[in-house]
């Protein structure tokens, strides 16, 4: 069951990176806020700073280390992919730890798997505001890549 979850948890983190790879220089720039919110570019960051932040309390050896973006740093592309790879192989650690009962490492009172699916569904909400921002901005994705994000067993 661990692989399982580790492997869902492993495909999330790959349409991030692969949305990254695909959207424009100027998509990445694009944001819906008008009061200074988060661009595209920022809400890959903050997903990463999300992990972090949660391994800073569940988990502090895992965050030992790791790089935090602050709250209007836009990352380039390579930069921000390194920093999600990262953060997305300290959080597949927490996994395995956590399911192993490892003493140090807390996930939800609910336990792991409401834990990873939590992150999941968190991320997922940025990957929808992301691509209406993207197709609000007039930078929408091709409709391959869109469709892409769906089809877990080729991801």
């Amino acid at each position: 069951m661990t692989d399982q979850i580790v492997e869902a948890w492993q495909i999330n983190n790959r349409i991030n990176l692969r949305l990254i790879a695909r959207i424009s220089d100027a998509g990445m720039r694009c944001t819906l806020s008008q009061r200074g919110g988060r661009n595209v570019v920022r809400q890959f960051a903050h997903l990463h700073n999300n992990r972090i932040w949660h391994l800073q309390r569940r988990a502090k050896a895992l965050a030992k280390g790791a790089h935090l973006f602050s709250t209007y740093d836009e990352p380039d592309r390579r930069t921000l992919v390194k920093a999600l790879e990262d953060s997305a192989q300290r959080i597949e650690q927490l996994i395995q730890l956590a399911s192993q009962g490892t003493p140090g490492i807390r996930t939800l009172k609910r336990g792991l798997v409401p834990y990873v699916a939590y992150f999941v569904a968190h991320e997922s909400h940025h990957r929808g505001n992301i691509l209406l921002t993207l197709k609000q901005c007039g930078h929408p994705l091709d409709s391959k890549t869109r469709d892409s994000i769906w089809d877990w067993d080729r991801i």
